[in-house]
């Protein structure tokens, strides 16, 4: 395609697609003066780029980043992931320098570490493992953006009667809403516990899949996402993502 063919594409969206940063942090290092696009300085909310250009962050943005955590919480039954209706503990609740879990090494906990923390993904109130939280729009939008495949493994206990095409179907051919779900990778680990893979993460999706198969859930763990995993970190205790790791 020509230079002249090329459509000019908003420079926050294009640093997100990039992988740079979210388009929120996008925004927030334009308003301050800190993205150069070919070599110029960008401050104005909304410029649109070529999509061939050379973007770079400058030194501040780069270190704002790097000063950003993220958390690996072995969130137990009880507490919901995202933001709680009255009544309802939130995950991020746990996080404290009490449930630090010392064994993991790494920075000291400061309060200032809450600010911005969000969950990457759910883990339904009744489901334990590992939940991954994140002031990091670079790893929030690897594991939940709207291109993403990453991987999560759960280990599910059921109790029921599995017909002679279930395992298949738990596998490809199921549809919730309306929709036919992605292939999953579902496997028995014992006679009641079978392994679930999956690449989407549908509000209750285990449990609704083994419905429709006639089984029902009575235990479920979330044990990886991509090539992080949940380990020996102890329920209920949290640590950080080291720089040695990645999804």
């Amino acid at each position: 395609m020509s230079e002249s063919m090329r459509a000019p594409i908003r420079l926050s969206k294009l640093m997100s697609e990039r992988g740079l940063c979210s388009r929120r942090e996008a925004d927030a290092f334009i308003e301050q003066g800190l993205v150069f696009v070919d070599g110029q300085r960008i401050d104005q909310l909304g410029t649109r780029v070529d999509p061939l250009c050379t973007i770079h962050l400058a030194q501040a943005a780069q270190r704002q980043q790097q000063e950003r955590v993220t958390i690996l919480l072995h969130k137990p039954v009880g507490y919901v992931s995202g933001q709680p209706e009255p009544g309802f503990i939130p995950a991020v609740s746990l996080i404290n320098k009490d449930s630090f879990w010392t064994d993991s090494g790494g920075p000291v906990f400061k309060p200032a570490m809450l600010r911005g923390l969000a969950p990457a993904g759910r883990l339904d109130i009744d489901s334990t493992g590992l939940l991954v939280l994140t002031q990091d729009g670079r790893i929030a939008k690897q594991l939940i953006g709207e291109d993403s495949d990453m991987e999560k493994e759960y280990l599910v206990r059921v109790e029921g009667r599995l017909g002679e095409d279930g395992l298949s179907l738990l596998n490809h051919g199921l549809e919730l809403d309306g929709k036919k779900l992605r292939p999953a990778q579902v496997t028995w680990q014992n006679e009641d516990q079978l392994k679930f893979i999956l690449k989407e993460g549908k509000k209750r999706q285990i449990r609704r899949m083994c419905e429709l198969v006639g089984l029902r859930v009575v235990g479920l763990k979330r044990v990886r996402i991509g090539q992080v995993v949940l380990g020996k970190l102890p329920l209920g205790q949290w640590r950080f993502l080291k720089a040695s790791e990645s999804f």
